[in-house]
C-alpha cells in the first residue's frame, strides 16, 4: 500500500528559504516528529538544519538548544 504522504524530502535550510537536495513530499518536524508537507513548511532553523511544524515547536526547540548553550541567547 502506498503511503498517502509519498516520500520524505531532504532539504538544505537557508535563511529565509530552503533548497531541495532530494525531492519528496514532506519533511519531519524535529520537535513533534509530525510530517510537514513541503507546501506547508513555514518554520525551520538554518543554524540547526531542522524543520518545525509550528512557531510553538520552533520556539520550544530554540529554548532547549539555548539552555544547553549551543546557541547565543
Amino acid at each position: 500500500m502506498l503511503d498517502r504522504f509519498g516520500r520524505s524530502a531532504r532539504l538544505r535550510y537557508e535563511s529565509g528559504s530552503f533548497r531541495v537536495l532530494e525531492p519528496g513530499e514532506y519533511v519531519i518536524c524535529a520537535v513533534t516528529s509530525q510530517r510537514i508537507p513541503l507546501a506547508s513548511l513555514r518554520y525551520w532553523s538554518h543554524e540547526l538544519q531542522e524543520a518545525y511544524f509550528s512557531a510553538d515547536a520552533a520556539t520550544a526547540r530554540y529554548a532547549e538548544v539555548r539552555a544547553k548553550g549551543a546557541l547565543p541567547a
